[in-house]
């Protein structure tokens, strides 16, 4: 039944994916055992100094290296058919390459994907979320070249390990988190800020590290696997802050420029980044007295190697900003290059973390905008939440209030826009530890209760409407 502007009983496609999604070195702690190596984010938390909510780690996070039944009871009473969870690169390969295999790794990863696949459910599988192996760090990370090879060898190793029940693969999970919270803020592990250069060269090696493997797939698995594979995008929605201004009107599309498109333009349209980045980093270094751009360029073969990696458009959302042309002094940052200022409307509710204002409209803004400059790809939108403050209720029925205007957008999307959206995945299936914020922020559909040592799952009232949703592919009117 197609969507009106009425409130009424509707469906989704035939066949869309209902997911919730996780990360490893969120929910799975298990930190050292069995033989897992080092990644950055421990390495990041166990310095200490205040980087995270209280000095929490990701230690024992969730739990879910030795309590995946538990988790999997969640994905059977949501009634998912799709699940999204990510690989830790250093519980399989310890110091990051194929040198040295941890058998308990591949056992523990296949267990959960058998056991998605016994009950119906799809996996849907992250190569790389965040938690990069310290020894490659070590020999570089992302700022080198050479970590463009050792992600492809991964991805390669992940490929023939599990693509023969693994059909939708997403290579990283959004570089531009990682690129300007880890190499240009300093706030994510690895850590390290050298404003307005390497946000721009570790994205440089994510986009061809993503390529290569995509590449791998295509070459090496594909025909027998018959698998997809992508590349998991975050942005915002952007509006100007006066539709009547033109500079807030050409910040807006710097933003989107400098956010979504910095990575979806050279993946799905030409191989090369958008124009007003290259302009505008080329002018503002030039000023600075620099020879060069500090936005690396990809060769004429690069290009050609990036175009077209992708199979579908994973899209992570959250929130939506309106844009003002700030005023700034020329220094080198990504702040200053992309000269664009996000805001909040005070009228736009605030989840349980400051930062996200809940937008549910700007979501179905952004699918358009995707469909219009991105080819009309298929679309997963593999990370949509909010969040509670600590300590949460049960009885979340303002985010479940949000969670129904959120898949309302989507279904205008699909119906009237013709948006070839494939499925919605929850961020996140259960509590668990949100980065900087720790244990502080909630965003999961069951409650984990960190104090008590068997770590307890039970559903927020959000989770059991959510199963309702997928139970009959689609909305009933609340009225």
């Amino acid at each position: 039944m197609a969507v009106s502007d009425g409130n009424k009983c509707y469906q989704f496609p035939k066949d869309f994916a209902w997911g919730a999604s996780t990360a490893a070195y969120q929910v799975e702690g298990g930190w050292d055992a069995d033989g897992k190596g080092l990644n950055i984010w421990d390495t990041f938390t166990h310095q200490g100094g205040d980087r995270v909510f209280k000095n929490q780690t990701g230690d024992v996070a969730c739990g879910s290296y030795t309590l995946w039944e538990e988790d999997l009871i969640c994905i059977k009473q949501l009634g998912l058919t799709h699940y999204r969870f990510s690989i830790s690169w250093s519980r399989l390969l310890p110091d990051g390459t194929t040198g040295f295999i941890n058998q308990k790794g591949i056992d523990y990863y296949n267990m959960v994907i058998d056991s998605l696949l016994k009950n119906n459910v799809v996996p849907v599988v992250t190569l790389y979320h965040f938690d990069m192996p310290q020894a490659v760090e070590d020999r570089g990370g992302w700022n080198s070249e050479e970590t463009v090879a050792v992600f492809e060898q991964y991805a390669h190793f992940c490929f023939k390990t599990f693509g023969d029940r693994v059909k939708l693969w997403i290579t990283i999970n959004e570089p531009y988190i990682l690129a300007k919270y880890g190499y240009e803020d300093g706030v994510f592990a690895p850590g390290k800020s050298k404003k307005g250069f390497e946000v721009y060269q570790v994205a440089h090696n994510m986009i061809k590290a993503h390529a290569k493997a995509w590449h791998a797939y295509n070459n090496f698995f594909k025909i027998e696997q018959k698998g997809l594979v992508s590349i998991a995008l975050y942005s915002d929605w952007a509006e100007p802050f006066d539709p009547n201004s033109t500079e807030d009107k050409e910040a807006a599309e710097r933003y989107l420029a400098f956010h979504l498109n910095w990575f979806a333009k050279p993946i799905f349209v030409d191989g090369d980044y958008p124009e007003v980045m290259k302009a505008e980093i080329s002018n503002r270094s030039k000023e600075q007295g620099l020879q060069s751009s500090r936005l690396p360029e990809f060769t004429n073969e690069e290009k050609i190697m990036i175009k077209g990696t992708a199979d579908f458009f994973c899209l992570n959302y959250y929130t939506t900003r309106k844009i003002k042309c700030p005023s700034s002094e020329n220094v080198p940052s990504y702040d200053s290059d992309r000269a664009a200022e996000g805001l909040k409307d005070p009228d736009w509710p605030i989840s349980g973390i400051e930062w996200l204002a809940v937008v549910p409209w700007g979501l179905r803004k952004l699918l358009g905008y995707i469909k219009d400059t991105c080819g009309n790809p298929a679309v997963y939108i593999t990370e949509n939440g909010f969040a509670q403050s600590d300590p949460p209720t049960f009885q979340d029925l303002q985010r479940w209030t949000y969670f129904q205007e959120t898949l309302t957008e989507v279904l205008r999307a699909i119906t009237l826009d013709e948006v070839n959206v494939k499925g919605y995945f929850v961020w996140s299936l259960i509590d668990n530890f949100e980065w900087t914020s720790g244990y502080s922020v909630r965003f999961g559909l069951f409650h984990v209760d960190f104090n008590l040592a068997d770590l307890p799952r039970v559903p927020y009232h959000s989770a059991i409407e959510y199963s309702k949703v997928v139970k009959r592919n689609g909305l009933i009117s609340q009225k």
